[in-house]
């Protein structure tokens, strides 16, 4: 244990404050999805990150390392999301052993749909409470955290 480099009290606020500030932000994000989109904020977040891809098409294991989602959920949600008729699961042409996700147009439209709510949520909740200088800095903050971590899924 003398090897450890305990946090001093301003690093120990400081990671408090965003744990509890992510939980909480997450939080009201999710509930803003459900109560105006009726999908969980986890949805929302296949759906645009597949909007994004070409052809609006991921591998599943892409899909779920870009979310930070384990294999069984990433494949949990797109069956919700098939159900949906959101998303179109498919074999992969030029590796059997892959399964594609692709985004619809019903499943883009519900995604287009969900955005404005969900931009003004983030407004409210973020983006209104920093000065354009405290924006830059969160970007800047965030960024050499994010650069310094290890890529890959979580469980």
């Amino acid at each position: 244990m003398d090897d450890v480099r305990w946090l001093d009290g301003r690093e120990r606020h400081a990671w408090m404050t965003l744990l509890a500030t992510t939980a909480r932000l997450d939080g009201a994000l999710d509930r803003q999805m459900q109560r105006d989109a009726g999908m969980p904020l986890a949805y929302y977040q296949i759906l645009a990150m597949l909007s994004e891809a070409p052809q609006r098409t991921l591998r599943m294991t892409d899909l779920a390392e870009i979310t930070q989602s384990s294999q069984s959920r990433i494949s949990h949600a797109v069956k919700r999301l098939e159900l949906q008729s959101w998303v179109l699961r498919r074999p992969c042409a030029d590796d059997r052993r892959s399964t594609l996700a692709q985004l619809t147009d019903t499943g883009h439209a519900a995604l287009v749909a969900a955005a404005p709510a969900h931009v003004r949520a983030v407004r409210t909740h973020l983006f209104d409470a920093l000065s354009s200088e405290q924006v830059g800095q969160l970007r800047d903050i965030l960024g050499a955290v994010l650069s310094q971590l290890p890529d890959g899924q979580t469980g």
